[in-house]
């Protein structure tokens, strides 16, 4: 499959170090970069439009997130502080503290105001919004954390970290489930296929991997010749 080139645009006034698209519409992206700014993207055929830039965090972005509904925008910073935006009033909302380094990796659950985190402090967390406090700390990861992401159903987190390791948290119960160490780089993303439990990992060993997460098993892997991959 041949791929063209959508657009071209400058994001921000430095390095951009995330970009993720809202999943409701695929037409809004959100980016953080090392000006400290949250720029939301409107994205349509040969057209990208700034609609707005967000301020609030005192250091570089790491990463974003959008909701479901595409009402909010969670970024993590360099400097482990976490702020969930309201994209109606255009201001910070929430700020989470936690972290004890780079907030690298977000995700936002499906069906409630819980946000996931990793960092580069190798720990996992779990935040409820409504009442602005941290619900869940995982830990078990040895190396930084750069992936999150839930499971379709929310029941479940999957972790990757800089090592290649790939963790999977019961949620309910509060515990490590089954570890998947085949990769041999970085974990760069986790996504689901959003209607089954199929887990899609890439790595910079320059392979993306697909796992049965309801069987613990992995049942493909594709190489990429060139370059690391990751996936947004």
């Amino acid at each position: 499959m041949a791929l063209a080139r959508h657009s071209h645009f400058l994001a921000h006034s430095s390095n951009v170090n995330c970009l993720r698209f809202g999943r409701k519409s695929g037409q809004v992206a959100a980016t953080g970069g090392d000006d400290n700014m949250v720029n939301l993207w409107r994205m349509r055929e040969k057209e990208t439009k700034n609609i707005m830039s967000l301020s609030g965090h005192q250091s570089a972005v790491e990463s974003v997130v959008f909701d479901p509904a595409e009402r909010k925008v969670v970024a993590g910073s360099q400097a482990g502080s976490i702020k969930v935006f309201d994209l109606e009033a255009g201001k910070v909302s929430r700020t989470l503290k936690g972290h004890m380094a780079s907030t690298t990796t977000v995700d936002y659950h499906l069906y409630g105001d819980y946000v996931a985190s990793g960092s580069r402090d190798t720990i996992v967390k779990v935040w409820d919004l409504r009442t602005k406090s941290c619900m869940q700390t995982f830990k078990g990861h040895s190396s930084e954390v750069t992936a999150v992401s839930f499971t379709p159903d929310g029941r479940w987190l999957t972790s990757g970290e800089q090592d290649g390791v790939i963790k999977i948290w019961d949620l309910t119960a509060g515990r490590l489930l089954r570890e998947f160490p085949d990769h041999g780089g970085a974990i760069t993303s986790l996504e689901f296929n959003p209607e089954e439990f199929i887990l899609v990992s890439s790595s910079a060993d320059r392979t993306v991997r697909f796992w049965d997460v309801q069987e613990f098993a992995l049942i493909g892997v594709t190489p990429v010749d060139n370059a690391t991959v990751r996936l947004d």
